[in-house]
Protein backbone atom coordinates (compact mmCIF):
# COMPACT_ATOMS: atom_id res chain seq x y z
CA UNK A 1 0.00 0.00 0.00
CA UNK A 2 1.23 3.46 -1.21
CA UNK A 3 1.28 6.38 0.75
CA UNK A 4 -0.75 9.09 -1.19
CA UNK A 5 1.81 11.53 -2.81
CA UNK A 6 2.41 15.00 -1.17
CA UNK A 7 0.42 18.03 -3.18
CA UNK A 8 2.54 20.27 -5.31
CA UNK A 9 4.08 23.30 -4.14
CA UNK A 10 2.42 26.19 -5.31
CA UNK A 11 4.24 28.50 -7.04
CA UNK A 12 5.56 31.60 -5.48
CA UNK A 13 3.96 34.58 -5.99
CA UNK A 14 5.84 37.72 -6.22
CA UNK A 15 3.97 40.84 -4.62
CA UNK A 16 4.35 43.63 -7.19
CA UNK A 17 3.47 47.43 -6.30
CA UNK A 18 1.41 48.88 -8.99
CA UNK A 19 3.43 52.21 -8.28
CA UNK A 20 6.64 51.28 -7.27
CA UNK A 21 9.60 52.57 -10.09
CA UNK A 22 11.35 50.19 -12.13
CA UNK A 23 15.14 49.84 -11.23
CA UNK A 24 17.37 52.08 -13.43
CA UNK A 25 19.38 50.41 -15.85
CA UNK A 26 23.32 50.05 -14.87
CA UNK A 27 24.98 52.62 -15.49
CA UNK A 28 28.32 52.09 -18.05
CA UNK A 29 31.39 50.96 -16.74
CA UNK A 30 33.89 53.67 -16.67
CA UNK A 31 36.66 53.49 -19.77
CA UNK A 32 35.80 53.56 -23.25
CA UNK A 33 31.79 52.74 -23.07
CA UNK A 34 30.23 56.13 -25.00
CA UNK A 35 33.12 57.71 -26.20
CA UNK A 36 33.99 58.52 -29.51
CA UNK A 37 37.03 57.43 -30.86
CA UNK A 38 38.86 61.19 -31.13
CA UNK A 39 38.06 60.91 -27.15
CA UNK A 40 39.25 58.07 -26.59
CA UNK A 41 42.86 58.62 -28.79
CA UNK A 42 43.07 61.74 -26.39
CA UNK A 43 42.92 60.09 -23.42
CA UNK A 44 45.47 57.60 -24.51
CA UNK A 45 47.76 60.61 -25.45
CA UNK A 46 46.92 61.89 -22.30
CA UNK A 47 48.28 59.26 -20.63
CA UNK A 48 51.50 59.32 -22.19
CA UNK A 49 54.28 61.28 -20.41
CA UNK A 50 56.39 61.39 -23.02
CA UNK A 51 54.05 62.33 -25.66
CA UNK A 52 52.83 65.30 -23.36
CA UNK A 53 56.18 66.48 -23.26
CA UNK A 54 57.32 66.70 -26.25
CA UNK A 55 54.02 68.34 -27.18
CA UNK A 56 54.53 71.51 -25.25
CA UNK A 57 58.48 71.70 -26.19
CA UNK A 58 56.59 71.46 -29.51
CA UNK A 59 54.62 74.04 -29.10
CA UNK A 60 57.45 76.43 -27.42
CA UNK A 61 59.03 76.36 -30.44
CA UNK A 62 56.30 77.31 -32.94
CA UNK A 63 55.20 80.06 -30.15
CA UNK A 64 58.77 81.38 -30.26
CA UNK A 65 58.88 81.46 -33.96
CA UNK A 66 55.55 83.41 -34.56
CA UNK A 67 56.12 85.74 -31.49
CA UNK A 68 60.07 86.41 -32.97
CA UNK A 69 59.09 89.96 -33.86
CA UNK A 70 57.25 90.76 -30.58
CA UNK A 71 60.29 89.19 -28.36
CA UNK A 72 62.88 91.02 -30.68
CA UNK A 73 60.78 94.63 -29.90
CA UNK A 74 61.09 93.82 -26.00
CA UNK A 75 64.17 92.36 -26.20
CA UNK A 76 65.69 95.17 -27.76
CA UNK A 77 67.35 94.22 -30.53
CA UNK A 78 67.35 92.61 -33.90
CA UNK A 79 69.06 90.04 -36.33
CA UNK A 80 70.54 92.28 -38.46
CA UNK A 81 72.37 95.31 -36.86
CA UNK A 82 75.84 93.97 -36.43
CA UNK A 83 76.23 95.47 -32.89
CA UNK A 84 79.98 94.03 -32.52
CA UNK A 85 81.38 96.10 -34.89
CA UNK A 86 78.81 99.30 -34.00
CA UNK A 87 79.81 99.17 -30.03
CA UNK A 88 83.76 99.23 -29.21
CA UNK A 89 84.53 96.52 -26.67
CA UNK A 90 82.80 93.53 -28.07
CA UNK A 91 85.30 91.84 -30.42
CA UNK A 92 88.66 91.66 -30.36
CA UNK A 93 90.84 92.39 -33.17
CA UNK A 94 90.73 88.61 -34.45
CA UNK A 95 86.57 89.30 -35.03
CA UNK A 96 85.69 86.71 -31.66
CA UNK A 97 83.39 88.23 -28.74
CA UNK A 98 85.77 89.26 -26.30
CA UNK A 99 83.67 88.34 -22.79
CA UNK A 100 83.44 84.13 -22.30
CA UNK A 101 81.32 82.10 -23.69
CA UNK A 102 80.65 83.77 -26.73
CA UNK A 103 79.69 87.27 -25.17
CA UNK A 104 76.91 86.25 -23.46
CA UNK A 105 76.13 88.80 -21.23
CA UNK A 106 72.70 90.93 -19.68
CA UNK A 107 72.62 92.42 -22.66
CA UNK A 108 73.24 89.64 -24.82
CA UNK A 109 71.84 86.88 -23.79
CA UNK A 110 72.91 84.53 -26.01
CA UNK A 111 75.77 86.50 -26.83
CA UNK A 112 77.32 87.53 -30.42
CA UNK A 113 78.17 86.52 -33.71
CA UNK A 114 81.61 86.06 -34.18
CA UNK A 115 83.01 88.45 -37.01
CA UNK A 116 79.97 90.32 -37.70
CA UNK A 117 78.86 90.56 -34.18
CA UNK A 118 74.80 90.20 -34.82
CA UNK A 119 72.79 89.43 -32.00
CA UNK A 120 72.56 85.21 -31.60
CA UNK A 121 69.08 85.42 -29.72
CA UNK A 122 67.09 87.18 -32.47
CA UNK A 123 68.83 85.31 -35.11
CA UNK A 124 67.82 81.73 -33.44
CA UNK A 125 64.70 83.18 -33.20
CA UNK A 126 63.92 84.63 -36.48
CA UNK A 127 65.83 81.18 -37.69
CA UNK A 128 63.15 79.07 -35.85
CA UNK A 129 60.67 80.67 -37.89
CA UNK A 130 62.17 80.83 -41.29
CA UNK A 131 62.67 77.11 -40.82
CA UNK A 132 59.32 76.23 -38.97
CA UNK A 133 57.53 78.16 -41.97
CA UNK A 134 59.05 76.74 -44.92
CA UNK A 135 58.81 72.98 -43.07
CA UNK A 136 55.05 73.57 -42.48
CA UNK A 137 54.04 74.80 -45.49
CA UNK A 138 55.97 71.90 -47.11
CA UNK A 139 54.22 69.39 -45.09
CA UNK A 140 50.88 70.66 -45.51
CA UNK A 141 51.27 70.93 -49.74
CA UNK A 142 52.89 67.35 -49.68
CA UNK A 143 49.93 65.68 -47.27
CA UNK A 144 47.42 67.85 -49.97
CA UNK A 145 48.81 66.40 -53.02
CA UNK A 146 49.41 63.35 -51.53
CA UNK A 147 45.65 62.66 -50.66
CA UNK A 148 44.78 63.66 -53.73
CA UNK A 149 47.35 61.68 -56.03
CA UNK A 150 46.92 58.53 -53.62
CA UNK A 151 43.38 58.34 -53.50
CA UNK A 152 42.37 58.90 -56.72
CA UNK A 153 44.92 56.28 -58.12
CA UNK A 154 44.04 53.75 -55.74
CA UNK A 155 40.27 54.22 -55.98
CA UNK A 156 39.91 54.18 -59.84
CA UNK A 157 43.17 51.66 -60.65
CA UNK A 158 43.65 50.29 -63.65
CA UNK A 159 45.91 52.47 -66.31
CA UNK A 160 46.39 55.47 -64.33
CA UNK A 161 47.13 53.05 -60.73
CA UNK A 162 50.01 51.92 -62.86
CA UNK A 163 51.03 55.12 -64.07
CA UNK A 164 50.73 56.50 -61.07
CA UNK A 165 52.57 53.66 -59.70
CA UNK A 166 55.35 54.05 -62.12
CA UNK A 167 56.37 57.45 -61.20
CA UNK A 168 56.64 56.87 -57.62
CA UNK A 169 59.03 54.60 -57.87
CA UNK A 170 60.97 57.19 -59.96
CA UNK A 171 60.19 59.51 -57.00
CA UNK A 172 61.35 57.27 -54.76
CA UNK A 173 64.48 56.17 -56.54
CA UNK A 174 65.35 59.58 -57.15
CA UNK A 175 68.61 61.32 -55.75
CA UNK A 176 66.59 64.82 -55.25
CA UNK A 177 69.70 66.03 -52.86
CA UNK A 178 72.03 65.75 -55.99
CA UNK A 179 69.28 67.35 -57.70
CA UNK A 180 69.19 70.65 -55.54
CA UNK A 181 72.85 70.54 -55.87
CA UNK A 182 73.05 70.14 -59.33
CA UNK A 183 69.95 72.14 -60.58
CA UNK A 184 69.43 74.71 -58.30
CA UNK A 185 71.27 77.88 -59.81
CA UNK A 186 69.50 76.49 -63.38
CA UNK A 187 66.82 77.38 -61.35
CA UNK A 188 67.92 80.51 -60.16
CA UNK A 189 69.13 82.19 -62.93
CA UNK A 190 65.66 81.18 -65.10
CA UNK A 191 64.14 83.97 -63.03
CA UNK A 192 66.98 86.40 -61.48
CA UNK A 193 70.44 87.70 -63.60
CA UNK A 194 73.12 86.81 -62.13
CA UNK A 195 74.32 90.10 -61.84
CA UNK A 196 71.35 91.15 -59.58
CA UNK A 197 70.56 89.89 -55.89
CA UNK A 198 68.16 87.11 -55.53
CA UNK A 199 64.92 88.08 -53.76
CA UNK A 200 64.54 85.86 -50.33
CA UNK A 201 60.87 85.03 -51.23
CA UNK A 202 62.07 83.74 -54.27
CA UNK A 203 64.45 81.66 -52.64
CA UNK A 204 61.63 80.29 -50.35
CA UNK A 205 59.23 79.84 -53.03
CA UNK A 206 61.51 77.33 -55.20
CA UNK A 207 62.94 75.40 -52.26
CA UNK A 208 58.76 74.73 -51.11
CA UNK A 209 57.90 74.59 -54.47
CA UNK A 210 60.80 71.40 -54.76
CA UNK A 211 60.52 69.82 -52.21
CA UNK A 212 57.05 69.38 -52.67
CA UNK A 213 57.64 68.15 -56.18
CA UNK A 214 59.47 65.50 -54.51
CA UNK A 215 58.19 64.60 -50.98
CA UNK A 216 54.26 63.66 -52.24
CA UNK A 217 55.39 60.47 -53.37
CA UNK A 218 55.95 58.59 -49.63
CA UNK A 219 52.70 60.18 -49.07
CA UNK A 220 50.53 59.12 -51.84
CA UNK A 221 51.88 55.46 -51.73
CA UNK A 222 51.01 55.04 -48.49
CA UNK A 223 47.59 55.86 -49.17
CA UNK A 224 47.55 54.09 -52.34
CA UNK A 225 47.49 50.84 -50.20
CA UNK A 226 45.12 51.79 -47.93
CA UNK A 227 42.40 52.87 -50.78
CA UNK A 228 43.25 49.42 -52.46
CA UNK A 229 42.18 47.50 -49.54
CA UNK A 230 39.38 49.50 -48.32
CA UNK A 231 37.77 49.63 -52.39
CA UNK A 232 36.77 46.15 -51.59
CA UNK A 233 35.14 46.60 -48.50
CA UNK A 234 31.60 46.13 -47.72
CA UNK A 235 30.46 49.52 -46.80
CA UNK A 236 31.55 50.79 -50.08
CA UNK A 237 30.26 47.87 -52.04
CA UNK A 238 27.24 48.97 -50.42
CA UNK A 239 27.47 52.54 -51.18
CA UNK A 240 28.02 52.07 -55.16
CA UNK A 241 25.00 49.92 -54.73
CA UNK A 242 22.81 52.47 -53.54
CA UNK A 243 24.05 54.95 -56.10
CA UNK A 244 26.85 57.02 -54.82
CA UNK A 245 28.62 59.25 -56.62
CA UNK A 246 32.37 58.50 -56.60
CA UNK A 247 33.08 61.87 -54.97
CA UNK A 248 30.66 61.01 -52.31
CA UNK A 249 32.43 57.24 -52.25
CA UNK A 250 35.70 59.25 -51.75
CA UNK A 251 34.67 61.76 -48.90
CA UNK A 252 32.27 60.30 -46.95
CA UNK A 253 33.59 56.49 -46.85
CA UNK A 254 37.40 56.20 -47.56
CA UNK A 255 38.45 59.75 -46.72
CA UNK A 256 37.14 59.34 -43.02
CA UNK A 257 39.05 55.99 -42.53
CA UNK A 258 42.39 57.14 -43.76
CA UNK A 259 43.03 60.39 -41.50
CA UNK A 260 45.28 58.24 -39.02
CA UNK A 261 47.55 57.24 -41.48
CA UNK A 262 47.57 60.59 -42.79
CA UNK A 263 48.08 62.28 -39.71
CA UNK A 264 50.84 59.95 -38.58
CA UNK A 265 52.55 60.94 -41.87
CA UNK A 266 52.48 64.22 -41.54
CA UNK A 267 53.82 64.48 -38.49
CA UNK A 268 56.81 62.17 -39.70
CA UNK A 269 57.56 64.38 -42.16
CA UNK A 270 57.64 67.62 -40.41
CA UNK A 271 60.84 67.10 -38.72
CA UNK A 272 62.45 65.73 -41.99
CA UNK A 273 61.36 68.76 -43.90
CA UNK A 274 63.26 70.82 -41.20
CA UNK A 275 66.81 68.83 -41.55
CA UNK A 276 66.35 68.66 -45.04
CA UNK A 277 66.12 72.51 -45.28
CA UNK A 278 68.67 73.37 -42.73
CA UNK A 279 70.87 70.70 -44.64
CA UNK A 280 70.42 72.33 -48.08
CA UNK A 281 71.28 75.71 -46.36
CA UNK A 282 74.26 74.46 -44.67
CA UNK A 283 75.73 72.93 -48.21
CA UNK A 284 74.78 76.44 -49.91
CA UNK A 285 71.30 75.40 -51.76
CA UNK A 286 68.82 77.51 -49.80
CA UNK A 287 68.23 80.77 -47.68
CA UNK A 288 71.56 82.85 -47.52
CA UNK A 289 73.28 85.13 -45.08
CA UNK A 290 72.27 87.70 -43.76
CA UNK A 291 68.54 86.03 -43.59
CA UNK A 292 68.27 84.03 -40.61
CA UNK A 293 67.63 80.32 -40.94
CA UNK A 294 69.15 77.04 -38.64
CA UNK A 295 71.04 75.53 -41.78
CA UNK A 296 72.66 79.43 -42.17
CA UNK A 297 73.71 79.37 -38.66
CA UNK A 298 74.74 75.83 -38.32
CA UNK A 299 77.08 76.66 -41.27
CA UNK A 300 78.00 79.90 -40.40
CA UNK A 301 79.15 78.18 -36.67
CA UNK A 302 81.32 75.62 -38.78
CA UNK A 303 83.52 78.44 -39.56
CA UNK A 304 84.26 79.41 -36.09
CA UNK A 305 83.40 76.91 -33.71
CA UNK A 306 87.30 75.83 -33.03
CA UNK A 307 87.18 79.63 -32.02
CA UNK A 308 83.87 80.07 -30.28
CA UNK A 309 81.75 76.86 -30.16
CA UNK A 310 78.88 78.48 -28.41
CA UNK A 311 77.83 80.24 -31.34
CA UNK A 312 77.40 76.60 -33.05
CA UNK A 313 75.83 75.65 -30.00
CA UNK A 314 72.57 76.98 -29.92
CA UNK A 315 71.23 76.43 -33.46
CA UNK A 316 72.21 73.35 -33.36
CA UNK A 317 71.33 71.85 -30.08
CA UNK A 318 67.48 73.90 -30.29
CA UNK A 319 67.19 71.69 -33.66
CA UNK A 320 68.26 68.73 -32.20
CA UNK A 321 65.64 68.97 -29.55
CA UNK A 322 62.85 70.27 -31.99
CA UNK A 323 63.04 67.46 -34.32
CA UNK A 324 63.43 64.54 -31.50
CA UNK A 325 60.62 66.05 -29.42
CA UNK A 326 58.53 66.05 -32.79
CA UNK A 327 59.41 62.45 -33.72
CA UNK A 328 58.92 61.68 -30.15
CA UNK A 329 55.50 63.63 -30.60
CA UNK A 330 54.47 61.44 -33.94
CA UNK A 331 55.16 58.24 -32.39
CA UNK A 332 52.78 59.45 -29.05
CA UNK A 333 50.20 60.15 -31.96
CA UNK A 334 50.67 56.67 -33.35
CA UNK A 335 50.57 54.75 -30.40
CA UNK A 336 47.16 56.83 -29.60
CA UNK A 337 45.64 56.23 -32.82
CA UNK A 338 46.37 53.02 -33.58
CA UNK A 339 47.62 51.56 -30.53
CA UNK A 340 47.50 47.90 -32.40
CA UNK A 341 50.98 48.82 -34.38
CA UNK A 342 52.47 50.31 -30.46
CA UNK A 343 56.24 48.52 -30.37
Amino acid sequence: MTSPMPPAAAPLQVATDPGAVPPAPAAPSQGTAGRSPRQIAWQRFRRDRTGVVSGWVVLFFFAAGIAAPLIAKLYGKDPYTTYGQNQPGLLNDFGFPVKPNGGISGSYWFGIEPQLGRDVLTLLLYGIRNSLLIATVTTLLVTVLGIVVGITAGYLGGRIDNLVGRVIDILLAFPSTLFFLAFWPVMISMFVSPEDNTPTWLIVVSLISVMTAFGWAPMARLLRGEVLALREREFVEAAKVTGASPARIIFKELLPNLWTPILIQATLALPMYVTTEAALAFLGVGLQDPTPDWGVMIQRGSQVYQNDITYMLFPGLSMVIFVIAFNLLGDSVRDALDPKIRR
